[in-house]
């Protein structure tokens, strides 16, 4: 008989300036057998000075912290760390906030009043690379899918670079980053494009004035 293959660890960071939030979260996730708290942070610096130590799969962030909001903290992983997802909680069903979220580079975006089964179900569906948003916020994003312009500002950096012809680990020691973090960055805007060779990356830069032939 063969057995059941048992799900790889999901180790997760909590980042909300709520020290009960927290709480509740790391009580209601430690008790899933395949996910692991490995960290909590308060707001977003605290958050980013943690990342390199604990190197999480999934940062779960509360959109509405002081000094950096939630969506900051989102674009900022995005750029440093793209290997790390991002998934927002908010009590705010706001339009806006979903919208500015997915593009900063969150990958999903539930709401604090969610059942926990669709909190895991989020958190397992994020983390295999895709993406989740509940119900109540799902139509907002329909209805302002992210555009190829909204790239951050790496991945534009990285899209010119590549579509001069330079490799993944020429970039990766020209912007002094590892080169996995290039590969995450090149699917990403594969994903955003649906271009991955060097020449339509270079006709799409061209069009839009971000480089010139050399």
């Amino acid at each position: 008989m063969t057995l059941p293959e048992t799900p790889p660890t999901l180790r997760l960071m909590l980042v909300d300036d709520h020290p009960l939030v927290r709480e509740g979260l790391r009580a209601r996730l430690e008790v899933v057998p395949h996910l692991s708290v490995v960290g909590e942070a308060a707001d977003g610096e605290a958050a980013l000075a943690l990342v390199e130590p604990l190197w999480p799969d999934l940062m779960l962030v509360d959109v509405g912290m002081k000094a950096m909001s939630g969506i900051q903290l989102a674009g900022r992983v995005a750029e440093r760390f793209p290997e790390v997802a991002v998934l927002m909680l908010s009590m705010y069903d706001n339009e806006e906030y979903v919208v500015n979220a997915a593009r900063a580079g969150a990958r999903g975006y539930v709401l604090k009043d969610a059942s926990v089964h669709e909190l895991i179900a989020a958190i397992d569906a994020v983390a295999a690379g895709g993406t989740y948003y509940s119900a109540g916020v799902a139509q907002a994003l329909l209805q302002a899918r992210e555009k190829p312009s909204d790239l951050t500002a790496r991945e534009r950096e990285i899209l010119v670079m590549l579509a001069h012809g330079q490799s993944n680990k020429g970039i990766a020691r020209a912007l002094d980053i590892s080169t996995r973090t290039v590969e995450t960055h090149r699917l990403r805007l594969r994903r955003k494009l649906g271009i991955d060779s060097a020449t339509g990356l270079l006709k799409y830069a061209l069009e839009r004035g971000w480089t010139t032939l050399r």
